[in-house]
Formats: C-alpha cells, sequence, structure tokens
C-alpha cells in the first residue's frame, strides 16, 4: 500500500448524514476521503457537494463500497445497523488487517422514543471484530450530531469525542482523528467492550434533543482541556 493510500480514510456509508459530516470535518483537517456506498453514483455526487464546502483541505472522492475500502488504510463504518452485519461480512476481505472505526449505534425507536437495541455480540462494533478477526477496530464519533459536523459555520470544540478500542496504537490514530474533526478534546474511554455503553448513549441524546429542541452533545468534567490548534488554511 503506497503512503498516500494509507493516509486515505474510507467512510463506509458516507452518502448518510454522519459519513458526509465526518467526511467533510476529515478532509477540512486534511485527510483525503473517500466516501463509500451500494451505490458509486451517489457516493460520487456527495463528493461533489462536499468538496464545494468551505475550508476543504484534502482530496474528496465517491465510489462503491468494496472500492472505497480497497483505497484506504483506515475505514470508517458510519452505517444504519439494520443489515450491518451482513454489511461487513461483504466487505470482510478489504477490512482485513486495517484499523475499522464504528461509529454505528444500534437503536430501535417506538411510540416511547429511541432506545439501545440488544447486540449479541455486545456491541456494533464487537460484532464487526467478530466478523473480521484481522481488522483493528476502535469505537468512536457515536455521539456527534449530523448537522452540525456538516455545517461549516459550527464550532465543535467543546464537544469531548469518546473512543475506546483494545489496540494502543490504533486507538492513539482515531484518538488524533478525532480530535481534528472537532478542534477539540478527544477521550480515551477504555476497552473496545465499553461500546456496549457507549453506542446506545446515543439514544438518550435524541431523547434530550427532541424535548429541548437542540442539537446535545457529550462534554466530559475534571479533564484538562484540550491544547489549542491551528486553523487549517
Amino acid at each position: 500500500m503506497s503512503d498516500f493510500s494509507s493516509a486515505v480514510i474510507a467512510v463506509v456509508g458516507g452518502t448518510g448524514p454522519q459519513g458526509k459530516g465526518l467526511a467533510y470535518r476529515l478532509a477540512r483537517a486534511g485527510h483525503p476521503v473517500v466516501l463509500g456506498s451500494r451505490d458509486a453514483g451517489r457516493a460520487a455526487e456527495a463528493a461533489e457537494a462536499l468538496r464545494a464546502l468551505p475550508g476543504v483541505a484534502a482530496p474528496i472522492e465517491g465510489t462503491g463500497n468494496e472500492d472505497a475500502v480497497r483505497q484506504a488504510g483506515t475505514v470508517l463504518l458510519a452505517v444504519p445497523y439494520q443489515g450491518h452485519a451482513e454489511l461487513v461480512t461483504s466487505l470482510a476481505d478489504g477490512l482485513a488487517g486495517k484499523v475499522v472505526i464504528s461509529c454505528v449505534n444500534p437503536l430501535g425507536f417506538d411510540k416511547g422514543g429511541p432506545y439501545g437495541l440488544p447486540v449479541a455480540a455486545g456491541s456494533a462494533a464487537e460484532e464487526a471484530a467478530g466478523i473480521v478477526p484481522s481488522a483493528t477496530l476502535v469505537g468512536a464519533f457515536h455521539h456527534l450530531a449530523a448537522p452540525l459536523l456538516l455545517d461549516p459555520e459550527a464550532d465543535l470544540r467543546h464537544e469531548d469525542v469518546l473512543v475506546c478500542g483494545d489496540d494502543a496504537d490504533a486507538k492513539a490514530r482515531v484518538l488524533a482523528l478525532a480530535a481534528d474533526v472537532t478542534g477539540g478534546r478527544a477521550v480515551d474511554a477504555g476497552r473496545l467492550r465499553l461500546a456496549a455503553q457507549l453506542e446506545p448513549l446515543t439514544a438518550v441524546l435524541i431523547s434530550v434533543n427532541k424535548r429541548y429542541k437542540t442539537r446535545s452533545g457529550v462534554a466530559l468534567t475534571g479533564l484538562a482541556p484540550a491544547a489549542a490548534k491551528e486553523e487549517v488554511a
């Protein structure tokens, strides 16, 4: 794999709001991104729209999921939980040996509102790790609001990104990417098994957002503030 391709981040689910928002913020921070979708044409259109947004500092391309994964050194799964296992299984060959970031939230909705779905493996991240054992799974970005990610004027420095994983090097890379996405603080939240707590917490935020008509996030007290960063030109 070339140095450039190893730097590329594939966003599987790149035509959805969360995937597009994270791709935009990553490209603003200088990381080359390729959007993946079941429909390569939709991915290409989404990439074109993102390139037109202010501040993009790195290439953004769009293609089919398999091709996107093949091009990248790091893969971000930003897909609905429904069909998650089948999708990861279909991409297993391309995901093998790579750092895979999961922001998948297994959620259900009924007349009582959102709630976390039970996952036999413990979490979506652990499910993906079981399907592709040679991949290194890290959980992150579960709690960032897609509309804010896509808003060029939104300042996300007050938000904490909670990152969990079992591999120290992979987690360090994702912590750095998380800080790039928000310009703020990334927090090492512990082992991958804690994704089972982080993923359903999103249901709480959705409930708060609906009640208070806002876009809430997560910020922890008692930690040192994030180091100031220079804006990317």
